[in-house]
């Protein structure tokens, strides 16, 4: 079995493979920090779906969070007697990568264009919608070229609230009417209508780059079913994308 971990600002997603099959997972807030704190953590995930430790005989992970890094491998390789991939934008993923400095590029949003292309084909749009909103394009012949990046749904209502005196913090649901009759109706219009604005620009802009007319856009990350529920551009959610990025990466080690 493949244990995969994508740590985020916010969370954490952890899943098992069993060959080419996901057969648990988790998506969970980025809290732990000491390698003991996250490895009795993925110990008893396991647990909670009876799997036994000793069958996870490999394991990768991503991260954007550099102050974990240490902290997840040691975690992997004292409580699982595996050491552990860290895939970052220098890996071998099998994917070039055109941007002006690679190093720059965040590991996840390269996992996630290695499992889109793989799953869904090129060229491809992967809008994943977590702390941040990324948009990453691969280009017709594969390659990984860049993308966009915004603000996450939840960055963006924190910030109303903090800078906002009389704006209450809001739960994300989607109102009956783009117009809102209360102040957290209004708030939520702004942000999911807001933001589903947001996608259908940006994807219609890179389809006017050559080359990318007929990509296909997949949604991932936490708040991707709600704003494809409103967008007009987006073809498929993929909740799990990244994690299946990182088990093709990691079987192109084994």
């Amino acid at each position: 079995m493949l244990l995969v971990v994508d740590t985020g600002n916010t969370t954490t997603v952890a899943g098992i493979f069993d060959g080419d099959n996901l057969i648990a997972h988790w998506r969970l807030s980025s809290i732990l920090h000491t390698a003991d704190e996250l490895g009795i953590y993925l110990l008893n995930l396991l647990r909670t779906k009876n799997i036994d430790p000793s069958n996870i005989k490999a394991a990768a992970f991503a991260s954007v969070v550099p102050s974990l890094d240490f902290s997840m491998t040691e975690a992997i390789k004292n409580y699982f007697g595996v050491v552990p991939l860290q895939v970052n934008a220098l890996s071998d993923t099998g994917m070039e990568v055109r941007c002006k400095n690679p190093r720059e590029v965040g590991a996840d949003r390269i996992v996630n264009a290695v499992a889109g292309r793989e799953k869904y084909g090129k060229p491809l749009i992967v809008a994943d919608y977590g702390t941040a909103i990324t948009f990453d394009v691969v280009s017709n012949d594969g390659a990984y070229l860049g993308g966009a990046i915004a603000p996450g749904l939840n960055s963006g209502i924190s910030a109303l609230f903090s800078k906002a005196a009389k704006l209450p913090q809001v739960a994300l649901s989607i109102p009956e009417s783009v117009i809102g009759r209360n102040t957290e109706e209004a708030i939520q219009s702004g942000i999911l209508f807001g933001n589903a604005g947001l996608t259908d620009r940006i994807v219609e802009m890179i389809k006017n780059e050559p080359g990318l007319e007929n990509s296909k856009v997949i949604a991932t990350g936490g708040h991707a079913g709600l704003i494809a529920k409103v967008s007009k551009s987006i073809d498929y959610v993929d909740k799990w994308l990244t994690l299946e990025g990182l088990k093709i990466i990691a079987n192109r080690r084994a």
